[in-house]
């Protein structure tokens, strides 16, 4: 039976340099997801041309910069991701190519076989986020756990995690007392009982 070996990691994108190709839908949605996640990400977005929805999306954001102009290799210098996200396959197998010969992580939109990464249903509560992967098989399967951990997380969960944020700096102790007495404090959350 086949398993998901992925490592999953967040990114903290207003560190790193992001390159999106395609102006089109398929671009808008892209950048919209790193937004969405990260509203001072650095995103570079290249293109001939861009869709409007992705010109007022982006419009708001000072840390993205809009590049009408063909895919260049000199595009890749200094960036961190890549998403290629145009509707030429040949185009995004030659963004993919580049980028792995500049040891650029990269994800071709709708093609798993050339990506370092996947851009995951993400679920955010507050300071909670729940990135969901299945491992490229199914977007719509991860859509509708999306669905279902938005609507059984309450949004007072926030809360939660700033008492217990305050709480583990006030706790003494070495790391280990600190993490038994947390685990304590939260096994309320997984009671059977409640």
């Amino acid at each position: 039976m086949e398993e998901n070996h992925l490592f999953p990691v967040f990114f903290k994108l207003e560190q790193l340099q992001v390159l999106v190709v395609g102006g089109g839908n398929v671009g808008t949605e892209k950048v919209n997801a790193i937004l969405q996640n990260c509203p001072a990400a650095r995103v570079t977005v290249v293109a001939t041309w861009f869709a409007p929805e992705l010109e007022s999306l982006t419009a708001g954001f000072p840390n993205v910069t809009l590049v009408q102009k063909a895919f260049s290799c000199g595009d890749l210098f200094g960036k961190d991701l890549v998403i290629a996200a145009t509707a030429d396959k040949e185009l995004n197998a030659c963004i993919w190519e580049k980028a792995k010969a500049s040891k650029v992580l990269i994800n071709v939109a709708d093609t798993p076989a050339l990506c370092d990464f996947y851009l995951g249903s993400v679920v955010q509560k507050g300071n909670l986020k729940i990135a969901i992967s299945t491992n490229g098989k199914s977007p719509t399967i991860a859509k509708r756990l999306k669905e279902v951990l938005n609507d059984a997380i309450p949004e007072t969960l926030e809360s939660v995690l700033q008492h217990l944020h305050t709480l583990r700096d006030r706790l003494k102790g070495d790391f280990n007392d600190k993490v038994k007495k947390l685990n304590e404090l939260t096994s309320v959350l997984v009671s059977r009982d409640h």
